[in-house]
């Protein structure tokens, strides 16, 4: 039993020198996106049939190896105008998140990524007499491809999902279409 431990032990001393040797410095990048949201939604008598919104993300984050890494970011969800019983009114929002991201490879210029993590997520509706907020703290998550233009640059396509839906505003899930600088 004394062996196998001892063994034990010194495969996993040689594993995390071997791993230790490979990493390297963490490389950072900054990022900019193109945000889908679905912004159709029914509340007490107030109809918003507005279709998908396009809206802007701004991201970063930290690859400490060639799959893991940690990202945060922050999408403005852009206001939808709705009409209801003769009033207009809109309503507005955005999500961020904090997020660990696992990356795996496909080939040399194609890799496939999920992150999960938690995000902060505010909607708020106004009308004549009507101001409503809903803000809350939930999970994220998100699964996505990137393609490497280049080492520094590549381009990312994403579903995402921030918290739970909301009563107004736009839903929860949303699709980005991204580029990304690494330095």
């Amino acid at each position: 039993m004394k062996k196998l431990i001892v063994a034990l032990l010194a495969s996993t001393a040689a594993i995390t020198a071997a791993q230790a040797q490979t990493i390297s410095q963490p490389r950072y990048y900054l990022g900019a996106g193109v945000t889908i949201a679905d912004h159709e939604y029914s509340l007490n008598g107030v109809t918003d049939e507005g279709d998908a919104k396009a809206a802007g993300k701004i991201f970063g984050g930290a690859e400490f190896n060639q799959t893991w890494g940690v990202e945060a970011g922050y999408t403005d969800l852009r206001a939808s105008d709705f009409s209801y019983n003769g009033g207009t009114g809109t309503s507005k929002g955005f999500g961020s998140y904090l997020a660990a991201k696992a990356n795996v490879p496909i080939n040399d210029q194609f890799s496939a990524f999920a992150k999960l993590g938690v995000s902060y997520n505010e909607r708020k509706l106004r009308a004549a007499n009507v101001s409503l907020s809903d803000h809350d703290t939930g999970a994220y998550g998100a699964l996505g491809v990137q393609y490497a233009v280049s080492p520094q640059m590549a381009l990312t396509a994403e579903y995402e999902r921030y918290g739970k839906d909301k009563e107004f505003g736009a839903k929860a899930d949303a699709f980005t279409l991204g580029a990304r600088y690494s330095f």
